[in-house]
């Protein structure tokens, strides 16, 4: 991890679960951590989680991911003040609890899409342009889901696996595109089973179903950080021993 002390990342959906664990962790990684979140007065109560001096490297910045203008404010903004973004974890995503075929579900529709896979990519073109042009060799890292590799029996989930299923296929197209581009940066997938954060509260979860905790999907985060130029890490699957799917 020593290669990225003092640099710049960007972690969406940063206010609680996953998204709170991770830049928790950069942070005390050595990062500039900039925690984006609708509720970033719950960014700024992590401080109090960490050692001081990580603290002082962790920012909050208020940024709705599924509005387009918001997102290039933000990264606007981040450019300014912090110089650029070295590393993009693409954490923020939503569920909706209804039947697919269910009439009258079309806001939960289009809000789960543009969260989960529009602004996943909106947020990536950003921290590419950011990258590029300071000729930085970067990480791209979604949060993808087992519900992205298969479909799970927990119904009323919803659009919400499709949504994951597109993120498995933008990270391979991204792959390709850096990989053309003549680039070194890097794009991970990294696809938790359960895990206990608030995404499960509207979703219908079998009594005593095993789940992994948030900070398991960080540890992830900071191994596909920390390998080798020549590595590429393209998809990580993290299911809790017990998982049924």
């Amino acid at each position: 991890m020593n290669r990225w002390v003092g640099k710049v990342a960007v972690v969406t959906g940063s206010s609680s679960g996953i998204g709170a664990a991770i830049a928790k962790d950069l942070a005390k990684a050595g990062l500039i951590t900039v925690g984006l979140a609708r509720r970033v007065e719950r960014v700024e109560a992590l401080k109090k989680d960490i050692p001081a001096q990580a603290a002082g490297r962790l920012h909050a910045l208020k940024c709705d991911v599924s509005s387009e203008a918001d997102i290039e404010a933000t990264f606007k903004q981040i450019e300014k003040t912090f110089g650029g973004v070295d590393v993009l974890v693409n954490n923020a995503g939503i569920a909706r609890s209804s039947n697919l075929l269910d009439q009258g579900n079309a806001a939960d529709l289009r809000a789960t899409l543009d969260t989960n896979v529009t602004g996943l990519v909106l947020c990536s073109q950003a921290a590419y342009r950011s990258m590029i042009a300071r000729s930085v060799d970067g990480h791209i890292i979604h949060i993808n889901s087992v519900a992205g590799h298969g479909i799970p029996k927990i119904p009323k989930m919803n659009i919400y696996p499709a949504s994951k299923y597109a993120v498995t296929a933008i990270t391979e197209t991204m792959r390709q595109e850096l990989r053309d581009a003549g680039t070194k940066i890097k794009v991970t997938s990294v696809s938790p089973g359960g895990v206990q954060t608030e995404i499960l509260g509207p979703l219908e979860i079998p009594q005593g179903m095993p789940v992994l905790d948030p900070e398991d999907i960080s540890q992830a985060v900071l191994y596909a950080l920390s390998t080798g130029p020549s590595v590429q890490v393209h998809e990580i699957i993290i299911k809790p021993i017990g998982e049924m799917h």
